[in-house]
């Protein structure tokens, strides 16, 4: 029979090990979701200063052509009107693009304000009132910044638009060393271990986001009652 202090030895460099690996694993997957909000960041940059520039440069020749027209030039008139109008709307789903990809206000004003504009995008869209609670926050860095606004920026999309929720209410406090972000909704609701269970994106894909850094997400909801999301951050993920 083995001698009971060999098995604790080896039970302890066996949880080690998968401690060591555990933080190796989160370390990997924090530096793949850096490249991919870097990348996000880049494609939002290119589309605001390259595609948006570039059509408000055409919205403004189109403008000059229409204004040098003829006045018996209507159908001529008539269609440079309609150019215009495409333009403009094609300017607009640019812009609205680039803030979806990378939101400006997150990287020059910080959370605070990035979750303020995204409680005003989001009221009264698709029939939903959003309200906004933020306690007193520490400063965060970069990263766990970025985590809680796409957090919030997910949970927020559905309950507008797949829970069908006529009022959504998010709040972030500081709790002790964790940061609390509660997402709630008066919605038709789910079931939470279906949720949870798929991959990718999502709240399954939310899930596994907040594990790369030391963060739990729990979801409170049944068919027709409606959802709430709660997560929470430690402050420390290292």
């Amino acid at each position: 029979m083995s001698d009971p202090s060999d098995l604790r030895t080896l039970y302890q460099e066996l949880l080690q090990r998968l401690q060591r690996n555990e933080r190796e694993f989160r370390r990997l997957g924090r530096a793949v979701w850096r490249v991919q909000e870097d990348e996000r960041r880049r494609i939002a940059r290119d589309l605001h200063d390259g595609v948006g520039q570039n059509l408000t440069a055409l919205k403004l020749r189109l403008h000059d052509i229409q204004s040098a027209l003829e006045p018996r030039q209507d159908a001529l008139r008539e269609g440079l009107a309609q150019a215009l109008a495409l333009c403009a709307d094609t300017l607009e789903d640019t812009r609205e693009l680039s803030r979806l990809l990378r939101p400006p206000i997150l990287d020059d004003l910080g959370l605070e304000a990035a979750l303020r504009w995204l409680a005003r995008s989001h009221d009264g869209r698709d029939g939903a009132r959003v309200e906004l609670e933020l306690g007193a926050l520490p400063e965060l860095d970069g990263e766990l910044q970025t985590v809680l606004f796409r957090t919030a920026q997910e949970a927020l999309a559905n309950a507008a638009r797949h829970a069908q929720a006529r009022r959504v209410r998010i709040g972030l406090h500081c709790r002790g060393d964790e940061l609390h972000l509660d997402v709630r909704d008066d919605g038709r609701g789910c079931d939470p271990v279906a949720a949870l269970a798929s991959g990718g994106n999502g709240l399954g894909g939310m899930r596994e986001r907040l594990r790369l850094y030391g963060g739990r997400l729990e979801i409170a909801s049944a068919p027709g009652a409606g959802l709430r999301l709660s997560a929470r951050l430690p402050l420390d993920y290292a």
